[in-house]
């Protein structure tokens, strides 16, 4: 009856049997919401360290393929420069080869010249001798 009447009052008496305001089940309540929680903040903490490590693997993947990327880049550009260096040394030596055919021309026209000179001056010489 005395309990009943504390009861009414708002206290209570726990398992030692100690004067409480809050009730021992309350209580009870109270502490396994309390142990809940810090689990609950114990695996939030977790969780934000296995995000952060993610979120580093992640940063570092992009740093690695935008370096891949660059690569890739610079070596289509090195491929697109040595294409256009052999065009470049290729029209350089068709022009030889069209200056060197022009010249073989003219050695050839000056070669029939001297030869038709030459014989001009087989025969003037052929002629002289005779005449003597």
């Amino acid at each position: 009856m005395a309990k009943d009447i504390l009861g009414e009052a708002g206290l209570h008496f726990d398992e030692l049997n100690k004067l409480r305001v809050l009730d021992p089940e309350v209580t009870q309540q109270t502490t396994e919401l309390k142990e809940e929680c810090k689990d609950f903040v114990d695996k939030i903490g977790q969780f934000q360290k296995i995000v952060g490590g993610l979120l580093e693997l992640v940063d570092q993947l992009a740093k690695e393929a935008e370096n891949e990327k660059m690569k890739a880049i610079g070596a289509r550009n090195l491929l697109k420069s040595i294409a256009k260096q052999r065009e470049a040394q290729q029209q350089q030596l068709q022009a030889l080869i069209a200056e060197k055919k022009m010249q073989l021309e003219r050695y050839r026209v000056e070669y029939e010249a001297l030869c038709k000179v030459e014989a001009e001056q087989n025969e003037f010489i052929d002629q002289f001798i005779f005449q003597k």
